[in-house]
């Protein structure tokens, strides 16, 4: 009987405690984690949302970007803060579903380091290149290509983005060289000054250069054709691959007191789910709305990672 109540008493104590916690949360500045760096797609949407988590609380909401390692180090950073409420993560599926078929090892664990909250959004991917190269279609890109082996390079930061171009270089006996990037800023700024003229990553990220021509829009990521782009054919109308999607997630240090993940959850739908930051932050921007429930969001990883355990050992690519 003593055990049992100094059981409640200890049951009863924690809850209280928990319940302080998400009811004085937050308190003090809370950092958002981005594994990339500043000026991207991701980076950009992780900003807005922190400016209207900063406005709701009366609290800075400060991004810090943790570039490199492909994406290992942000998440390591993540995975490694205090699960407090104070730290939050937005992160890609690379880190969180492909790296862990694609490295020896990792310096954090993605099935069990980290609480999930919600899927942000799905990016939708652009096939583009500089304008000068006066490529408009995949067979213009790939006829390029064979007039100049080995000397056309592409930018992407993303596993399954690389597979699509190795895909199309085996396919069509071509070979577009990779160059790795750290974010889709970096691959845009690459493109438009010439020395990486070819780029796979989301179109958010150069949608004005895009409308403005001095990027060429080749091929879209979708079911079906952007209401932004029309004339801008899907990649599977173009190469007849399917093409896996990718998103960006927000989470939280596993751990996490579940009251905060569920205030936060409870906070970004709010957010999210306007009819003002849907147009100006969705739509305009050309990414689709994902959010969803922690437990929606977990099975999704879930599901996500088994598909990419056969893709990463369907690609043949050497464990680094």
């Amino acid at each position: 009987m003593r055990r049992a109540l100094a059981f409640g008493c200890l049951f009863f104590t924690l809850f209280a405690s928990a319940a302080a916690r998400a009811d004085t949360w937050p308190s003090r500045t809370v950092r958002i984690i981005i594994p990339l760096a500043a000026g991207g797609g991701g980076d950009v949407f992780t900003r807005l949302l922190a400016d209207q988590l900063q406005k709701k609380y009366g609290q800075p909401f400060v991004v810090e970007n943790r570039p490199g390692g492909g994406l290992n180090i942000g998440a390591r950073a993540c995975a490694e803060a205090p699960p407090d409420g104070y730290t939050l993560c937005v992160m890609s599926s690379e880190p969180v579903v492909y790296n862990q078929f694609l490295y020896r090892s990792l310096p954090f664990n993605p099935e069990k380091d980290f609480a999930p909250i919600c899927n942000l959004f799905f990016n939708l991917e652009a096939l583009v290149a500089n304008s000068d190269l006066k490529a408009k279609t995949v067979p213009d890109l790939v006829a390029l290509a064979r007039q100049k082996p080995g000397t056309l390079s592409y930018g992407t930061f993303s596993f399954t983005l690389v597979q699509f171009m190795n895909k199309l270089n085996k396919s069509n006996g071509i070979d577009i060289v990779r160059v790795p990037f750290r974010s889709g800023n970096e691959v845009v700024t690459a493109v438009l000054s010439g020395t990486t003229p070819i780029a796979l990553l989301g179109l958010s990220n150069m949608l004005a250069q895009v409308k403005s021509g001095r990027i060429t829009g080749i091929a879209l990521s979708a079911n079906m054709r952007s209401p932004l782009f029309p004339d801008i054919p899907t990649l599977q109308e173009a190469t007849g691959e399917h093409y896996p999607v990718t998103w960006f997630g927000l989470f939280a240090p596993a751990n996490t007191p579940r009251e905060i993940i569920d205030r936060v959850h409870a906070d970004v739908v709010a957010i999210t789910g306007t009819p003002e930051f849907k147009q100006k932050n969705y739509v305009e921007r050309a990414i689709e709305y994902g959010v969803n429930t922690p437990a929606e969001f977990a099975k999704f990883i879930s599901e996500t990672r088994a598909e990419a355990a056969v893709l990463a050992r369907e690609s043949g690519e050497p464990l680094q």
